[in-house]
């Protein structure tokens, strides 16, 4: 069945509808990863948006839970190339078809994506529609420029209630905005003591938990948009350890007293270069935000930038320089994409027990 995108600058794509038929509205975004369809349409980060695939072939290698990063799919659509209806993976447990019925996502494939791509570089990222061929594209310009998109994505995606993934290792609080469950994985990899808190736990509730480190999810939309967490954030600096990663990154410098601001087009794949400026050595990560740290706003704050990405020269690493606590805009536990960043967990490990031997010291 033939469907359409009609975006709201006025440009329009017909296609070939794949998953649920049901209209949907959302910001249209591409990803630049050739593979991990999976982890990118269960990432919350992309709660609310439809996302298109640069690379052509999409769904090749099916479904199957094991690679996803949350319980439920947040996309409001996806839009492809070419959708392969019959996987050869032995892991397959349905079609990407299938599993968009299930999910009630709208797919759009025999979309020239390059087109698309070329056209969110040019003007930014847009509102945009997928609905059936018949529908007037006048009246869905309209529609889309009338249409206000949601600003409580984080309080969407959050864990409602805080729960535990127990382990004998340091206890570390993992401040859920968001989370991929790679954040999770790597954390229990090294037999931290997890507690999972919602988006909007207090300062008290944090510390009420005797962490021995905090950790910062990444997460949906505008970072300004929680101010609950800036609150936070502001309570618990300085009296424990802290790494943040992506939003959590973004709501750090915004409790530092730095400012953020919407991007042009954002960072979306799986093959970002990011300089780490003490070392000069470069990472290619794992990205997916629409917001930056904007650069100038760090000179009166206590932050100093670690790492820069290579495309565009922005913020992608901070360090406090007061107190133990760093923060990335990339995603060390690359889901999908290279590990080359990983170590970044271990260097949140070493720096919890650094600041313990220091509290030590201090007692003795």
């Amino acid at each position: 069945m033939k469907r359409q995108l009609i975006l709201e600058d006025g440009t329009f794509f017909i296609g070939e509808a794949f998953g649920s038929t049901e209209q949907k509205i959302g910001e249209v975004v591409f990803n630049t990863g050739m593979t991990g369809y999976q982890e990118i349409l269960s990432d919350p980060s992309y709660c609310g948006q439809i996302v298109t695939m640069t690379y052509p072939l999409i769904g090749n290698y099916g479904i199957n839970r094991d690679d996803f990063e949350s319980i439920e799919p947040h996309i409001h659509g996806f839009v492809v190339k070419e959708m392969c209806d019959a996987p050869s993976n032995w892991r397959n447990e349905m079609t990407l078809d299938e599993y968009f019925k299930e999910k009630n996502i709208p797919g759009l494939a025999g979309v020239d994506t390059r087109k698309l791509t070329r056209i969110i570089r040019q003007y930014g990222t847009l509102k945009g529609m997928i609905c059936d061929a018949d529908v007037s594209v006048e009246e869905a310009i309209t529609y889309l420029k009338e249409t206000k998109l949601p600003r409580d994505q984080v309080k969407r995606v959050s864990t409602k209630s805080a729960y535990p993934s127990p382990g004998r290792g340091h206890r570390v609080v993992l401040v859920d905005f968001g989370m991929k469950h790679g954040i999770l994985r790597e954390l229990n990899k090294r037999n931290c003591d997890v507690i999972v808190l919602p988006y909007n736990a207090t300062a008290q509730d944090v510390l009420r938990l005797h962490p021995d480190g905090v950790m910062l999810s990444n997460g949906p939309g505008d970072p300004k948009d929680v101010p609950e967490a800036i609150d936070m954030i502001q309570g618990i600096l300085g009296r424990v350890p802290l790494f943040g990663i992506c939003l959590g990154h973004q709501l750090f410098a915004l409790a530092c007293g730095a400012d953020t601001e919407k991007m042009k087009f954002g960072h979306r794949g799986s093959n970002h270069p990011v300089k780490h400026l003490a070392t000069g050595k470069v990472a290619i990560t794992s990205q997916n935000h629409g917001y930056t740290v904007t650069a100038e706003s760090l000179r009166h704050t206590r932050l100093e930038v670690t790492h820069v990405a290579l495309n565009d020269g922005t913020v992608e690493g901070l360090r406090h320089l007061d107190y133990p606590a760093f923060t990335v805009q990339y995603h060390p536990e690359a889901s999908p994409g290279p590990e080359d960043a990983n170590g970044l967990f271990d260097e949140f490990m070493a720096m919890i027990e650094q600041f313990k031997k220091e509290g030590e010291i201090v007692h003795a």
